[in-house]
């Protein structure tokens, strides 16, 4: 009978395939899972355990993601908190900067090498929007609510209710006396610069109201008319329009176009492209309505893909010279399965430290007020957004303004570290802590995306994602090295990345003298530096180079990267700890700083983090699954958890270097571990199909030989389905240690394997 296992070649023998050691009959458990001679109880029932399956267990397996019940991922230890966030973390940053002497400027790298296509929400599922009607959007009765009314000049309320008295919405301010006026100033049937028939006013936003309209020059295309300015000064009008001819040059698929620049009656107008759909905020108070009047935020991964699709749009602005300065849910529209961005009132070039900067209380980072708009401020109100997107946050407005609540109060963020990690690093207090740009932010939130994916998935990852700051990890087996932790990718944008490359020395000592020696010291030479130091364990070197790093630029995580492995080499595990976990909070959607915080936190006494870091290594991408497979063994093996270390080995894959190492280790622990001799039986049925070298297969047989001899003093021994004495155990451990002396090429070692054979042989008086 041949195997029925997905690429297997193999014939089923006794029950199991002789080439991938799996059931015959196992049909739905997924290739990698399972550990020859181990099958979960086929009278296990129930829901599935695993996070966001809604399966049941059925015939030891779920009906829906196929996992056993004792989920290798599922947490196997106490309730206490695995948040890394509450670790300690290198100084980095702006905490660097003022720490450690003079606050040196930010040095923003290139991120041109970090540049690629714009990706959408292929990893996840988003309804799309409904079409919307024009003529159906106008507002039948416009009026603005008192609650908004602010004076345009001072920003005091205005316009407001008193005693029975309805407030008016044209007037003066009665604190600084400026003219306000809240009433449309386009009625339906107003033609705007002999082209634009207006149909009615569909909104009110932060510079006046908003008008549908049809260009009658241009087939009647609808159009959207958005007020400028409001005043009668007929010069300050043409300077408004000059100033904003700019945006007539924004050509972007992800951003609303415009058509024109008109006045009519002493108003200037923005003439833009009509789309209809529906805003992100107006999806959040259709789900509110739903939910009883209750906030009912969207879900990660769906916050997470409108602002990943909407992120282009930021970067092609940036690169213009321009910020767009208000953003928040009310300005991204949902047309379909696509995205826009409107309102472009608010847009300013980079270098205009004079026109007024238009932004909204919540959103708007707090340096705006003294310093004015960036690059880093517009990163800011991404963040927030995100914030607003996925939880319920009263005080946002208030008390939290310029602050992020605790992730306790966040459920998503709680749920998620990278996620919180993520927003923390958006909405720092100081702008050079944020961001370098948009599209270093799209790259981390897309690796954010795929672990929240990955955790509603549950299971461990079938695919890899290249990163284009790590390479994937090396570690083959359990015994774990610095060197099998992904390594720095070179930075072809270094002035000296040609040079780098030409050294090709293997002998680590003479790579170093040449780095030593190099044309210019660049921020390349010094890493590439700190990388030969630790192969030569010149620790001298190593904090030389990682010093002059993070004193040229005390944001630079690649130092504090070296570091942290510097610590790793020399046994100082709290440091390492730390260094990680600052790269961690700089890199919240790349697994390669979780990894090597999970070693870190697993060297340093912290399973519990270890485990849950192990646990989103293994779920978000293939090539993680060995080394946190065998980071999830050691921890659990060294609790005593049978179930779960041998849980945490069947993650690992046919298909990966590290699958030998996993079945030796699983034959270890079950005859380290193991209680009875059914776990021995299992070992022998492992050892049976892991193709080893004759050696090692002896090795292991007679280990399991000699815990076996320990209860063979109760009766025979059944391993599998053979029965042993101990007499024929102990001719089975003699032959087995003979056979090893003959294979050692070691005079010492062979001559205690035959005093071993000696001392087991069954005597007799013949």
């Amino acid at each position: 009978m041949k195997c029925r296992q997905p690429g297997c070649t193999g014939t089923i023998v006794d029950g199991y395939c002789d080439v991938c050691g799996m059931p015959g009959n196992a049909t739905t458990m997924p290739v990698g899972r399972g550990v020859p001679g181990r099958k979960p109880s086929s009278t296990a029932s129930g829901p599935c355990r695993q996070p966001g399956c809604r399966g049941q267990i059925a015939d030891g397996y779920c009906d829906t993601c196929g996992m056993p019940p004792e989920s290798a991922l599922a947490p196997t230890v106490s309730s206490v908190t695995r948040a890394s966030v509450q670790l300690g973390s290198t100084a980095l940053g702006s905490a660097r900067a003022t720490s450690f002497g003079a606050r040196p400027a930010r040095r923003v790298p290139s991120t041109g090498r970090l540049r690629m296509g714009r990706i959408g929400q292929g990893l996840t599922v988003v309804p799309p929007a409904p079409a919307v009607d024009p003529a159906k959007a106008v507002m039948s009765n416009p009026q603005l609510a008192e609650d908004k009314r602010i004076c345009p000049a001072c920003g005091a309320r205005v316009g407001r209710s008193r005693d029975d008295t309805a407030g008016r919405s044209d007037g003066f301010c009665p604190k600084c006396g400026a003219v306000f006026s809240f009433s449309p100033k386009l009625v339906a049937g107003d033609l705007v610069a002999g082209q634009y028939e207006v149909v009615g006013p569909l909104a009110h936003g932060g510079m006046g109201w908003i008008y549908l309209a049809r260009d009658r020059n241009v087939s009647d295309r609808w159009v959207v008319l958005k007020g400028l300015l409001n005043t009668g000064d007929a010069d300050a009008l043409r300077a408004t329009i000059s100033e904003q001819q700019f945006l007539a040059t924004v050509e972007h698929p992800l951003i609303v176009e415009i058509y024109n620049f008109v006045t009519h009656e002493n108003n200037a107008y923005i003439v833009m492209e009509y789309v209809g759909g529906r805003s992100l905020k107006q999806l959040l108070k259709q789900r509110m309505e739903a939910a009883g009047g209750n906030y009912d935020p969207l879900p990660v991964d769906q916050a997470l893909a409108f602002l990943i699709e909407i992120l282009p749009a930021f970067s092609y602005l940036h690169d213009l010279g321009l910020l767009y300065c208000d953003f928040k849910p009310d300005n991204v529209i949902q047309v379909g399965d696509s995205l826009k961005l409107i309102d472009l009132g608010g847009v300013r070039r980079i270098t205009d430290d004079e026109s007024p900067i238009y932004g909204t209380v919540g959103y708007q980072a707090p340096e705006v007020a003294g310093a004015g708009a960036t690059v880093a401020s517009d990163i800011f109100t991404i963040g927030r957004t995100l914030m607003v997107l996925c939880a319920e946050v009263p005080e946002y407005q208030g008390d939290y303004e310029f602050s992020t609540p605790p992730a306790e109060q966040l459920p998503a963020f709680a749920q998620y570290d990278s996620l919180y990690r993520l927003l923390l690093k958006c909405c720092a207090r100081d702008p050079g802590d944020r961001f370098d740009s948009a599209e270093d932010l799209r790259l981390q939130m897309l690796g954010v995306l795929r672990e929240v994916v990955s955790a509603r998935t549950g299971g461990t990852a079938g695919t890899s994602a290249a990163s284009p700051l790590f390479e994937a990890p090396t570690v083959s087996s359990d015994r774990f090295d610095w060197r099998q932790l992904p390594q720095l990718r070179s930075d072809p944008s270094d002035p000296m990345a040609d040079w780098l490359d030409s050294l090709t020395l293997t002998d680590p000592v003479e790579r170093l003298g040449d780095l030593m020696r190099p044309p210019t010291v660049t921020t390349g030479v010094l890493l590439a530096r700190c990388l030969a130091a630790l192969e030569t364990t010149n620790q001298r070197v190593l904090d030389v180079n990682v010093h002059t790093l993070l004193t040229e630029d005390p944001w630079e995580w690649r130092a504090v990267w070296m570091a942290g492995l510097g610590a790793l080499l020399r046994g100082d595990n709290a440091t390492a700890l730390s260094s990680f976990n600052a790269v961690y909070g700089q890199l919240p959607g790349e697994l390669a700083p979780k990894l090597a915080l999970a070693v870190a936190c697993e060297l340093a006494g912290q399973p519990d983090v270890a485990e849950s870091l192990y646990r989103i290594c293994a779920a978000t991408d293939a090539n993680y699954v060995a080394p946190a497979g065998f980071g999830l063994a050691r921890i659990r093996a060294s609790r005593g958890d049978l179930t779960g270390a041998l849980g945490a080995l069947e993650l690992i894959p046919q298909t990966s270097r590290g699958y030998l190492e996993s079945q030796k280790l699983t034959v270890e622990h079950l005859v380290a571990l193991g209680k009875d001799a059914a776990h021995l039986g299992e070992a022998l049925k492992v050892l049976q199909h892991a193709r080893l070298d004759e050696r090692s297969q002896l090795g292991y047989e007679t280990a399991i030989c000699e815990r076996a001899l320990t209860l063979a003093d109760k009766g025979a021994v059944k391993l599998g389905t053979v029965s042993f004495t101990e007499g024929s155990l102990r001719d089975r451990l003699e032959a087995g240690y003979r056979r090893l002396a003959q294979l050692s090429a070691d005079p010492n070692e062979r001559a205690e394997l035959v005093d071993r054979a000696n001392a087991i042989r069954v005597w007799s008086l013949l």
